[in-house]
């Protein structure tokens, strides 16, 4: 599935941006953040930003937000979506994980959400050492008393957690036994308008087997586990 999600990244910006559109429904992850630390008043870094779902999310919250994704695709979709808020306390750019061009110690939060992971399949090989940089990252650019928060998959199609892969799981792992982060996790179940909309949607991103198994029970509300994770700085 690497060249998969490469391909998705680089080229088909819109239709990822309609399949997680369709995700949490019931909006548990804003409730997850601000459990982990209000966000009113805060300035916030974020990586990977994807098409802005995080962005769009959080910017109502927090007093500014940076975010940065290596796509320029997707930010430009994420500038898109990010104009149709009226929300004018956000910047986009374009910057790998490892390096943002951002000054040390100047934000309150530094989030991330469904990128880092990617490495585990990208990186098979090193996906420790291309996390760790990342999270090096995050540390540099939250100031004292600031707070880390990744986001990740826990299972498609699940109800419970269920790490996808075992180098997924094994990253998990790794973050809270030898990191210290602290963890839960939600449930962020996808809501679809139609089965022929879920049909669609989930073949798109996760293949064949998801999308035969979204048609079989007939899930127009798909089951999503996704976890947390969060550090003080």
């Amino acid at each position: 599935m690497t060249d998969h999600f490469q391909n998705i990244y680089a080229n088909h910006a819109a239709d990822y941006e309609a399949l997680i559109a369709r995700e949490d429904y019931k909006g548990n992850i804003l409730a997850a953040l601000q459990d982990i630390r209000p966000l009113a008043g805060l300035e916030v870094v974020e990586f990977g930003a994807g098409t802005g779902r995080l962005t769009r999310l959080l910017a109502p919250q927090v007093k500014r937000i940076q975010a940065f994704d290596s796509s320029a695709h997707m930010l430009a979709e994420a500038e898109s979506q990010m104009q149709k808020t009226g929300q004018t306390n956000w910047a986009l750019e374009v910057a790998e994980n490892h390096a943002l061009p951002v000054e040390g110690g100047s934000a309150d939060i530094t989030i991330q959400g469904w990128s880092f992971g990617h490495c585990c399949g990208w990186y098979p090989d090193s996906w420790q050492d291309e996390i760790g940089k990342a999270i090096a990252e995050m540390k540099r650019v939250t100031r004292p008393g600031g707070t880390l928060i990744m986001l990740e998959t826990q299972g498609t199609g699940r109800e419970t957690p269920a790490p996808p892969t075992p180098a997924l799981a094994a990253y998990y792992a790794w973050v809270e036994k030898e990191l210290g982060f602290s963890s839960a996790w939600i449930r962020t179940d996808y809501q679809f308008e139609s089965l022929a909309e879920a049909e669609r949607l989930t073949r798109f991103f996760f293949g064949d087997e998801m999308a035969n198994e979204v048609v079989q029970r007939k899930w127009v509300i798909l089951p999503e586990c996704t976890g947390v994770w969060w550090l003080t700085r």
